[in-house]
């Protein structure tokens, strides 16, 4: 029995839903997303809740039950809210910048690299080395975040590159550190 399948989405004022067989349409006042439900699954509406059940009980029926479930759940919190990640570019010289639509890079490369707009993401930059990655599905914002950090991760021993905000990372020590306490060092 699927708790997080069984539970009921709450449908807040100012986003609608249409079910159509093999679809969910959900549509607020950031945007629309079309989910498609897998045909052993049954979707329901009544009053303001939406509720997804089984037609049969096989395993793998049961496995979709909680995933499809929390997709529903979040385009309808998308919609309403749009889903939010946010990126800090670490380093000496390192920084962003929009031009247009598109992101642009100074990460140590000889040369800047541009980052293209992706349809249904909105990118926002907060000073010269914060990105915030926002739309309204959740699934496609953190894809996003994952490639713009993919550009130029961290470096372990110094912590330069692009991370999450608030992200930590293991500093590992470099070659002096090692050899500093080694025997026979001098």
């Amino acid at each position: 029995m699927s708790k997080i399948g069984n539970a009921p989405i709450l449908v807040p004022t100012g986003v609608t839903v249409e079910i159509t067989e093999p679809a969910v349409t959900v549509v607020g006042k950031e945007g629309r997303l079309i989910i498609e439900m897998p045909r052993v699954l049954k979707i329901e509406k009544a009053d303001d809740k939406l509720v997804v059940s089984r037609k049969d009980e096989s395993k793998k029926t049961k496995s979709l039950h909680g995933l499809y479930r929390q997709l529903v759940y979040n385009a309808v919190t998308g919609v309403l809210k749009p889903w939010q990640k946010r990126l800090e570019v670490f380093g000496t010289g390192y920084n962003v910048k929009s031009q247009g639509e598109d992101l642009v890079f100074k990460i140590g490369y000889s040369h800047p690299v541009v980052f293209k707009k992706v349809e249904g993401i909105k990118f926002q930059t907060e000073g010269s080395n914060k990105v915030a990655v926002s739309g309204v599905d959740k699934q496609l914002v953190g894809q996003v975040a994952f490639q713009i950090k993919l550009i130029k991760k961290p470096d372990v021993y110094k912590g330069k590159g692009i991370r999450y905000e608030g992200e930590k990372l293991r500093i590992k020590p470099g070659k002096k550190a090692k050899t500093a306490g080694a025997p026979g060092a001098a």
